[in-house]
């Protein structure tokens, strides 16, 4: 009999967990986003030389961002540039906004950050 509560309590501490939930709008680092098909989940920013505000810069820069991407049974970690599309399942994603705006001396490595992404195709 207390094999079977020990049992029966286990399970019900088990049912409260769950996978973190997907977001549809800008997420951050951890936090999993869904774009229309695959989730992705930003997991750190590799590069941010992105011109900060209120200077004049000769490159504009770029952000590279390290997410892991799922759909279905298949996880893939994938380096996402800026405003690249790159080939997932049958679309492409899109990593389209990071904010806020770079300022001097802060980079999308701040906690702060957030991330948008955009999945076009037939997923």
């Amino acid at each position: 009999m207390r094999r079977r509560r020990a049992g029966i309590a286990a399970a019900l501490c088990l049912a409260g967990c769950s996978a973190p939930q997907a977001i549809e709008g800008p997420v951050r680092i951890g936090q999993m986003a869904y774009v229309g098909g695959p989730r992705v989940m930003p997991e750190r920013v590799i590069e941010d030389s992105r011109c900060p505000v209120r200077t004049t810069c000769v490159w504009a820069g770029r952000v590279v961002l390290r997410a892991t991407i799922y759909g279905g049974a298949w996880s893939k970690p994938m380096d996402l540039i800026l405003g690249v599309p790159v080939d997932v399942a049958d679309g492409k994603l899109t990593l389209v906004a990071v904010t806020p705006a770079r300022d001097a001396g802060r980079s999308a490595r701040d906690a702060s950050s957030r991330f948008a992404f955009a999945f076009q195709g037939g997923y």
